[in-house]
């Protein structure tokens, strides 16, 4: 099966490449720069979202479009809602027969811009002319332990009482694999991790594996994210996926 990973070289896309080239799928890698690296079975066409340069060319004789690109939170809406909108309708012309997206748990009760935008994408998604399913996802370990590394810079460890539920990337790497053998369905399941933590448990088993000082910073479960974060907005609890904890992956990174 020939299957186009949009924003293939990603914190997602690149696990889900590695799995379908594995499985022995014919994988192409649409980005805008090439990866260091491809895995056997894979190859890379340039692609670029928010004009749709090469996109006519890299859809051809594709049957199933994964879509893992992603964007800082200023570039969110030309490359998440218009640049999804470009990709759905190259899609269509090229005869793709199924879209999988990828989405937040939880992005329609945070109303701040890059949740906004994620919620967008996905109303882009359902009214858009190719069959599509939908995962929503929690946050990732990889992105979590960026963020407190980020803060650790400035010695600082964000606490508090936000309540999050994170994810190995390659757990739902492996169930959009999963999904690509099957037909169109809408809104999938979502996706969680293990454990539902709060963000000064989670920093702190992250100081404790780095073994770097730093000094709290309480974040307070207030306004438009802290409010809903806190009351466990961004978790699904019935929705554990397996996986490894934030803890064993920090330990295996």
């Amino acid at each position: 099966m020939r299957i186009a990973v949009t924003g293939g070289t990603g914190a997602l896309g690149a696990p889900i490449v590695a799995e379908l080239a594995a499985r022995g799928d014919d994988v192409l890698v649409l980005s805008r720069k090439p990866p260091h690296k491809l895995p056997q079975g894979a190859s890379h066409r340039r692609v670029d979202l928010t004009d749709g340069a090469g996109l006519a060319e890299a859809l051809a004789g594709v049957e199933v479009v994964v879509d893992a690109s992603n964007s800082s939170p200023r570039d969110a809406g030309p490359v998440l809602v218009e640049g999804t909108q470009r990709l759905l309708r190259a899609g269509a012309a090229a005869g793709v027969r199924h879209h999988l997206g990828i989405s937040i748990v939880g992005c329609d009760r945070v109303p701040t811009g890059y949740y906004k935008v994620k919620v967008r994408q996905e109303e882009a998604i359902a009214a858009g002319p190719v069959p599509w399913s939908l995962l929503r996802a929690t946050q990732f370990h990889s992105l979590l332990a960026w963020a407190f590394g980020e803060a650790a810079r400035f010695r600082l460890r964000p606490t508090g009482n936000a309540r999050l539920q994170p994810v190995d990337a390659a757990v739902v790497a492996g169930r959009l694999a999963e999904a690509t053998r099957l037909d169109p369905a809408g809104r999938l399941p979502d996706l969680a991790g293990p454990e539902v933590r709060t963000l000064g448990e989670l920093s702190a088993a992250w100081r404790r594996a780095k073994g770097c000082a730093a000094l709290p910073l309480r974040i307070p479960s207030v306004g438009k994210i802290g409010r809903p974060a806190g009351e466990g907005a961004l978790c699904n609890p019935d929705a554990a996926g397996g996986g490894s904890t934030f803890e064993q992956w920090l330990a295996d990174a």
